[in-house]
């Protein structure tokens, strides 16, 4: 098979008070998966971005074969075979429609005389068929938003294959995926390479990457720093090229004090995912919730902050039974949630950085009359910059601007302004680089040894041996061990969450 060859040769593009992309440099070919990596803010989804056409004003060139091509619109790289599924599955999905028109989204008019139909019967069978082809069990009459996190992931690659795709963009793809399903993605995409399509990774999973892909990109502060085949460079090379300098161990070195019971739930239910949840955190313990995905860790975290309406059971907080109904009942009561889905539920996006640090807390910033004090506003969200060490070019900034690293902190952050009693914590690290995953975990040590209490809710199960002091494992929506983080391993986790005794 004939291969294509995508160079991307001195690529810059500017934001207000943000140079992305400084000169950047980036080639593959088809029928070879690719990783593109960088610490957060490096500039990786930037310049795929500018690759697929959603950013137009760039500066630089693109060349297919030694041709150069002009892209400037997702239209001009989709004629040209790029294909881009995004991280955000969510925005990229009209949940009202089907999944087959989703797949099919731009071919779902045909043309019969002077009239313009849709042709049901071929959307679907059609949709089915690429559904099939890369053993996904939707039917495409269901709506989307009655799909899993997973299964819309796989509708987004569905439709990206759907056209003739030399080249599809992933950007991080197993995110919301369990091991079975990112297995299976990457069965589909050797079967894709297998038909000579290039498959570009973005991710911070890096034994992932090193068992998917052949070679990899290594981006940072908006440069290229290095191309390296996957065979020839290590785990530790790669960090080290990616933050400029060697990685210290990743989790805190604590002496965790614990005192008494804080938060403890009895029998909590929320009559669909999770049942009979009893469980309890002390003052200073991380308490680590483990758990595949879809094992019911969200569901749990959302009854007991109020988000989820139909709840059973009961919460009590130092003894005492909380009637929490809503997350702002929670709030009130000394509570505090950093959600799974940070752009869709835990940050403003399309607000600034001192707006969103001082959304938990406004009445902190309140003057005589109720007036907000914008000069303490700022002053507070300076401070939080500082010490989380959020990459931003000014307290002004709109958050959406940032990467992903910097909004999770962001959403961390304004918990900490407003100095709650107890943080849930539910999959903080998704999509976030070695770097910042570091800060996060030292962050939430510091929590614990301020005297929260904390529950660290992940997929990841070496996350939960390195950051917990007790953990607890769900599966199936149920709680169904409880265990000493001393006294375990991943092995045993991994048993236990997945049903085993």
């Amino acid at each position: 098979m004939e291969k294509t060859v995508l160079a991307m040769n001195q690529i810059s593009i500017e934001f207000p008070g943000v140079k992305a992309l400084d000169n950047v440099d980036f080639e593959t070919e088809t029928g070879v998966s690719h990783a593109l990596i960088g610490a957060n803010g490096a500039g990786k989804s930037t310049l795929m971005k500018v690759l697929c056409g959603a950013y137009g004003h760039y500066t630089g060139e693109i060349f297919l074969n030694g041709k150069k091509v002009n892209i400037r619109t997702p239209k001009d790289a989709q004629d040209l075979g790029i294909q881009i599924v995004y991280q955000e599955v969510d925005t990229a999905l009209i949940p009202y429609l089907t999944v087959g028109e989703n797949i099919m989204l731009n071919e779902t008019v045909s043309d019969m005389g002077k009239k313009q139909v849709v042709n049901w019967t071929r959307i679907h069978k059609k949709a089915t068929e690429i559904l099939e082809s890369i053993n996904v069990n939707v039917s495409s009459r269901k709506l989307v938003s009655q799909l899993s996190l997973s299964e819309k992931q796989m509708v987004l690659i569905a439709r990206a294959i759907s056209k003739d795709c030399k080249f599809l963009i992933l950007d991080e793809p197993t995110a919301p995926l369990s091991f079975t399903e990112t297995e299976e993605l990457f069965r589909i995409v050797r079967d894709l390479k297998s038909k000579n399509v290039g498959v570009i990774f973005i991710s911070h999973r890096m034994p992932e990457l090193f068992e998917i892909c052949d070679e990899i990109t290594i981006m940072r502060n908006g440069e290229f720093v290095i191309k390296e085949e996957i065979p020839k460079t290590t785990i530790n090379r790669v960090i080290e090229y990616m933050l400029g300098q060697k990685l210290d161990d990743q989790f805190p070195s604590r002496t965790p004090m614990i005192g008494e019971t804080v938060l403890e739930t009895k029998e909590l239910s929320d009559r669909e995912k999770i049942s009979d949840i009893n469980m309890h955190v002390k003052k200073g313990e991380i308490v680590g919730i483990a758990g595949l995905v879809g094992a019911g860790k969200t569901e749990f975290c959302k009854a007991l902050f109020g988000v989820t309406n139909k709840v059973d059971g009961k919460v009590l907080l130092h003894g005492q039974k909380l009637r929490i109904r809503t997350p702002y009942d929670a709030v009130n009561q000394g509570l505090a949630l950093v959600p799974e889905e940070r752009r869709k539920e835990g940050v403003l996006v399309h607000e600034t950085v001192v707006t969103n640090f001082s959304a938990s807390s406004l009445n902190n910033f309140l003057k005589v009359f109720s007036f907000l004090d914008f000069r303490a506003e700022a002053t507070k969200a300076k401070e939080m910059i500082q010490s989380l060490g959020v990459k931003t070019p000014s307290e002004k900034a709109i958050v959406e601007n940032l990467s992903g690293g910097n909004q999770q902190k962001i959403a961390i952050g304004k918990w900490l302004v407003a100095d709650a009693e107890v943080y849930i914590f539910d999959e903080p690290t998704k999509g976030v680089d070695v770097g910042a995953k570091r800060d996060i975990f030292n962050l939430i040590a510091a929590l614990a040894d301020q005297g929260k209490s904390v529950i660290y809710a992940s997929s990841e199960l070496a996350e939960i041996m390195g950051i917990s002091d007790r953990i607890y494992v769900m599966y199936d929506g149920r709680i169904v061990n409880e265990v000493m983080t001393e006294e375990t391993n991943e092995e045993k986790l991994l048993l236990y969450s997945t049903g085993g005794n």
